[in-house]
């Protein structure tokens, strides 16, 4: 490595001066599917990148002319501002309550009917532990087949 840098010193001091800025480019031009990419692209760019200067001028221009009928309306638009806001989040808790307690009166009644119906919860309980021990065991074996397939390797 160290024998292939110091090869490469040696012809950029020995060559033209040119050589030097003559490394640094590609060996061969683009292809045709990049100079597309460059001709469609260029003015595509050039666009956007004008709308998002106009984009920016009038957000300017409007903010300069809305300004002094701020500061004129501040008086009313700042508690109507307030009143609005606190109005939506009393509707927004109100609704949240609302879906939480009949949430919360759905799975009672669902609780009560499990606890008359066939089995009830103890029952239901046993079940949910033998899935678990069932589904245990069976990873247990898968580990056990996994470790001695890596140890017969």
């Amino acid at each position: 490595m160290a024998e292939r840098h110091q090869q490469h010193q040696q012809q950029m001091q020995v060559g033209h001066p040119t050589d030097a800025i003559k490394s640094l480019l590609p060996q061969r031009g683009p292809s045709k599917s990049q100079v597309l990419a460059v001709v469609t692209l260029f003015p595509v760019g050039g666009a956007l990148l004008c709308l998002a200067g106009l984009t920016l001028a009038g957000t300017l221009t409007g903010l300069a002319l809305a300004t002094p009928v701020f500061l004129l309306f501040s008086p009313v638009l700042v508690p109507a501002a307030l009143t609005i806001a606190l109005a939506v989040t009393g509707f927004l808790t109100s609704g949240a309550f609302g879906i939480t307690a009949l949430s919360s009166l759905s799975w009672m009644i669902n609780y009560m009917r499990g606890m008359r119906g066939s089995g009830g919860v103890g029952e239901q309980m046993e079940h949910a532990k033998r899935r678990v021990q069932e589904t245990a065991g069976h990873m247990g074996q898968r580990v056990g087949q996994k470790i001695q397939d890596t140890a017969r390797t």
